[in-house]
């Protein structure tokens, strides 16, 4: 089992990390149009879900729950016009920004707990990479039903 001594840690700091990485965001130029499109505190709420209920994504979670929740998120981005790339760098960094707060507290440095801090590190990879995929998902989804449901462009043109 991995350690959740640190699982507890991240979600007792979940407004510390979620602070920090909208000052990660806010000093990226990467996601100067996700910052523009979508509201500072519905950024930051999301971060805190994150951080805040990570045992239970990483415990309790089902691979569909994630997809529910990550396409719903992606469709909603892609309404908000974000620019895919802004919408994955958030997510990019919402991950690296986790595991410098866990290095810079010096949580991974015990090798008494090294296998448990392992199969966490590869938890949480695995939860970012499903967040990640099924928020393209949804995005993708979004995009092609705004597509269906424009009007045809018509060029003028006369055979």
């Amino acid at each position: 089992m991995f350690s959740i001594r640190l699982v507890k840690l991240i979600e007792a700091h979940a407004d510390k990390l979620a602070q920090g990485l909208m000052q990660g965001l806010q000093a990226s130029p990467r996601s100067s149009e996700l910052l523009r499109k979508v509201p500072a505190d519905e950024l930051k709420h999301r971060a805190q879900e994150i951080y805040r209920n990570l045992g239970d994504w990483l415990l309790n979670k089902t691979e569909s729950e994630i997809e529910e929740r990550y396409t719903g998120i992606g469709m909603r981005r892609a309404r908000q016009g974000v620019p895919f790339c802004d919408f994955m760098w958030a997510i990019i960094l919402t991950k690296e920004y986790l595991w410098e707060y866990l290095q810079s507290e010096g949580l991974l440095e015990e090798p008494v707990e090294l296998l448990g801090e392992l199969e966490l590190l590869r938890n949480l990879e695995r939860f970012f990479d499903r967040a990640i995929y099924f928020a393209a998902v949804g995005y993708a989804s979004a995009a092609g039903h705004e597509a269906a449901h424009r009007e045809p462009v018509h060029t003028g043109a006369r055979r």
